[in-house]
C-alpha cells in the first residue's frame, strides 16, 4: 500500500474508534430519573396499567421514568406540588402523582 492509503487507512480507524468510544461513554452517562416527565413523554415504564414510552398519565407522574444525565436527577427543578410540597426527581419508583383512574 502507498502512504496515502496507509495513512487514509489510519485515519478511519482512529475515527471509528473515538466515534465507538463517545457513544458507549454517552450510554453509560445517563441515569432513570422517577418523576420527572410531563404526561405522555416519560422513556418507559409508567407504572401498572400502562405499557411503555409515552404512556404516563399525568404530569410528574412518580412510577415514570425518563432518561437524564447521570448525577442530575435529583437536580431537577420541579414545580410544587399542589399543596406546596416539593417535588424532586428520584432514582426509584415513587408514591406521588400517580393517576387516580
Amino acid at each position: 500500500m502507498n502512504t496515502k492509503i496507509k495513512t487514509a487507512a489510519l485515519i478511519g480507524a482512529v475515527a471509528a474508534a473515538l466515534a465507538a468510544q463517545a457513544t458507549t461513554a454517552s450510554a453509560q452517562a445517563k441515569e432513570k430519573c422517577f418523576g420527572v416527565s410531563l404526561a405522555g413523554k416519560n422513556d418507559c415504564a409508567a407504572g401498572a396499567g400502562t405499557t411503555c414510552a409515552g404512556t404516563s398519565k399525568v404530569d410528574y407522574q412518580g412510577d415514570a421514568w425518563t432518561l437524564v444525565e447521570a448525577g442530575t436527577c435529583t437536580k431537577i427543578e420541579l414545580p410544587a406540588m399542589a399543596d406546596g410540597t416539593k417535588r424532586v426527581g428520584a432514582l426509584e419508583a415513587q408514591t406521588r402523582d400517580l393517576p387516580t383512574t
